[in-house]
């Protein structure tokens, strides 16, 4: 398979996963519990990058973004686990959303990532956020339904 057909196939399926969140977020009308605003975040990180890091920072522990810009870095680790992170204004690490294809293998349990199980809907969906005021972001953990779910996590800055 060639480097740009993979490349696409990457694009798509992150706009699959946005796309799914959103029409999921929508469909369900699912809020951010309140627990969350007065405790400490579980997930704060991913391979050691944190909202409020440079981006230099954030590149320093990740690597060599496969896709680089100004507001926004795009790495692939392997064909199963994908990341975006993003940059505000002042280019400092304001979103960090990791995307697991089935078979990736260091997938975290909704546990790990929110605090606490999420019951999966009749067909095998999930979806939970929680917002944490003190610490300044939100912290969402998605799987999409079917035979080869995805699990998307994302942290993002409390604007």
């Amino acid at each position: 398979m060639s480097h740009k057909s993979i490349s696409s196939q990457i694009r798509i399926a992150r706009t699959f996963c946005v796309v799914s969140g959103l029409i999921l977020l929508c469909s369900i009308g699912v809020t951010a519990q309140k627990k969350g605003d007065d405790e400490a975040p579980v997930f704060r990180e991913y391979r050691g990058v944190q909202i409020g890091m440079t981006s230099d920072e954030a590149r320093k522990k990740l690597g060599s973004p496969k896709d680089k810009g100004d507001d926004q870095d795009l790495y692939t680790f392997n064909d199963l686990e994908m990341a975006v992170v993003g940059y505000d204004k002042t280019h400092k690490v304001s979103v960090l959303s990791i995307d697991f294809m089935t078979g990736a293998t260091g997938i975290p349990a909704a546990k790990t990532v929110i605090g606490s199980d999420i019951e999966a809907k009749t067909d095998g969906s999930m979806y939970k956020m929680i917002r944490y005021a003190k610490a300044g972001f939100w912290v969402s953990y998605s799987r999409t339904a079917g035979d080869s779910p995805m699990v998307s996590i994302t942290i993002q800055k409390i604007e």
